[in-house]
Formats: C-alpha cells, sequence, structure tokens
C-alpha cells in the first residue's frame, strides 16, 4: 500500500459509486435514522435548546476522537489523552489566575504542555519499544497524579469572561462555536492527511512500518509527532470545556481522565478507522462521535438511567468494531478495495 492510495482511501469521496459501502454513509443514515425516532419519541429533542447542547457536547466528543485518532492512525493507542487535556486546562488557568498572563498567551502555553506531554509519550514508545498502551497506561495516572499534587486538585474559577462568553455563544440561536471549532480542526485534518507529506507518512508508517522506513519515512519520528499532535488536540479539547464550564477543574474528564476514553474509541472506530493502522476517516470520526452525542442525549430525554445509557455505548462499540471487519472481509472478498 502506497501512502497516496491511503491517503485516498482515507477519507472516501461522497461522490464515489462505493460511498453507500462506506461506514460514513452508514452513519449519516444511523443520525437521520434516530434524529426522526427521538424527534418523535420525545417533545424536546429537536426544541433550539436541545440542539444547541448537542452541538456543545458533540463538540467535545468530536475533538476526543480526533484525539485518540491521530495516535491510533500509526497502530498506536494514548490512554492518556483525558489526563493531557486537563493538565493542559490546569497550566492556562494556572498562568492566568495566579501568574497574570493574558489569556491568548495562556492558551498557547496549555497547548504547549499538551504538545510537551504528548512528546514523553511518543519518545517513551520508541525508546522502550514497549506498546503504546502501556506507556499511556501508565502516563495517564503520572500526569493525572502530578497535576493533583501541584495544584492541590483547586479549580482556576476566576478566568476572563471571555471563556464563558464564548462557551454560552449561541450562533443563529442554535449553533454553538465550539462545534464550528471542531469543525475546522477537523477540516485541517483532511488537509493534512490527504494533501501533505506528513500526512502520507503518517499513513504509510501505520500501514506497513517497515516498508515505509525502507521507503525513507522516519517511522519513529513519526510516532513522535502523532502523540505530539494527540497532546495538542486533547489541550484544545479540555479548553473547550473550560469554555464550556467557565472554570478549569481537575475533574472535568473524570478520575484519572477516565471519562474521555470511551468517547476516544467510539468516534474512531464506529467511523472505520482502523485499529491497526494505515487507515483514518476524519469524516467518519466526525460523523461516529455526533451519533454517539445523538444516542446519549435522546435516550436521557426517554428518562434511560445513565448506567444503561453507557451499557448501550459499550455495546455499540463492540458492535462497531465487528461489523467493520465484516464489511472489510466483503469488501475483500469482492475486491472491491
Amino acid at each position: 500500500m502506497t501512502a497516496p492510495n491511503a491517503a485516498t482511501r482515507a477519507e472516501g469521496r461522497v461522490g464515489s459509486p462505493r460511498f453507500y459501502l462506506t461506514n460514513e454513509f452508514g452513519l449519516l443514515v444511523l443520525i437521520l435514522l434516530f434524529a426522526t425516532i427521538f424527534g418523535l419519541a420525545t417533545s424536546g429533542f429537536l426544541s433550539k435548546f436541545n440542539l444547541f447542547t448537542l452541538g456543545r457536547v458533540a463538540a467535545i466528543n468530536v475533538m476526543i476522537g480526533f484525539s485518540m485518532m491521530v495516535v491510533i492512525v500509526t497502530g498506536g493507542l494514548n490512554l492518556a489523552v483525558g489526563a493531557i487535556g486537563v493538565c493542559a486546562a490546569m497550566m492556562c488557568g494556572w498562568l492566568i489566575e495566579d501568574i497574570g498572563i493574558v489569556w491568548p498567551v495562556a492558551i498557547v502555553g496549555g497547548l504547549a504542555l499538551g504538545a510537551v506531554l504528548g512528546f514523553i509519550n511518543g519518545f517513551a514508545v520508541v525508546r522502550s519499544g514497549l506498546h503504546s498502551f502501556i506507556i499511556t497506561l501508565a502516563s495517564m495516572s503520572i500526569f493525572f497524579g502530578g497535576m493533583i499534587f501541584l495544584t492541590r486538585a483547586e479549580s482556576f474559577r476566576e478566568l476572563p469572561p471571555f471563556f464563558s462568553a464564548f462557551g454560552r455563544l449561541k450562533i443563529y440561536g442554535v449553533v454553538s462555536p465550539l462545534l464550528l471549532v471542531a469543525i475546522v480542526v477537523g477540516l485541517l485534518l483532511i488537509v493534512m492527511y490527504r494533501y501533505t507529506a506528513l500526512g502520507r507518512e503518517m499513513l504509510a508508517a501505520g500501514a506497513k512500518p517497515e516498508a515505509a522506513a525502507l521507503s525513507g519515512v522516519r517511522v519513529d519520528r513519526i510516532i513522535i509527532i502523532c502523540h505530539m499532535l494527540s497532546g495538542v488536540l486533547a489541550g484544545l479539547t479540555a479548553l473547550l470545556l473550560v469554555a464550556r464550564n467557565g472554570a478549569a477543574i481537575p475533574s472535568m474528564a473524570g478520575q484519572l481522565g477516565q471519562d474521555w476514553l470511551l468517547p476516544a474509541f467510539l468516534g474512531p472506530v464506529l467511523g472505520g478507522t482502523l485499529l491497526t493502522g494505515g487507515r483514518v476517516s476524519v469524516l467518519g470520526t466526525f460523523l461516529g462521535a455526533v451519533l454517539v452525542t445523538m444516542l446519549t442525549n435522546g435516550l436521557l430525554l426517554l428518562q434511560v438511567g445513565e448506567f444503561w445509557v453507557q451499557a448501550c455505548l459499550g455495546v455499540l462499540l463492540l458492535i462497531a468494531v465487528l461489523i467493520d471487519k465484516a464489511r472489510r472481509t466483503f469488501l475483500a472478498r469482492r475486491r472491491i478495495v
């Protein structure tokens, strides 16, 4: 598999005759189906307030999915996305509240910390030879524990009005700017994977590392860059949460950041990103995260207990993996891809 071919398959073309066989098409159908079901079954699902809320929550889930997706593309994992995100947000809050730095510079500082923590993960993976699952499982506890120790688990609530104002802003009374940020990030990722040498090298390194190395791709360097990019995206996700909450809170991603793990996998896997690496779907990850958000919101409006919602999402993840495996087997047997 060559890098350009991988990049071409990565996104899938809407105008292609085989689009109806892709994850993206299936997700679009499911989104429309469940939107219709929830719209008919509940009185408030299609209200302006609920659509605005859906957009804000979907933006966070989409960004969490992106932060995991950019590592999965190389066949790796980043279980520390939540911990890194919270560390970046707390750094931003500390720079503003305790140091007195203006918020644009503080945001850059938070994202820089995300990149540094991502670099540590990537460097450890490359130098140790261990799978990123082990490295990031350990770093998840280390990063989160270090943040709790340094901040004494105190929140930063005296932030500039810009954050809360941005989080509450309604465009045309319905659209959240948080969702627009996620869309812009998605478009930038599509451009990177389809039209840049770096994106093609990432896909090649994930598809066939040995062949990529023989072609001149510095696979170790690519792995580190992917982890750094994941750290930046995790930091940006947490900053969007800060805008939504109006404060930088140590528990914004749950204990050790574990609340991010399920959405981190659901979006990419539902969207068709291969856990073995070499194939990525930014559009699929976006749609997968939107579907998960819609299902969660609709089930809660139907007064289904949150425990059962989480159970349903876990079952959905398992089914998605099995369906994707069956779909790829079907297409391979007929030599469609």
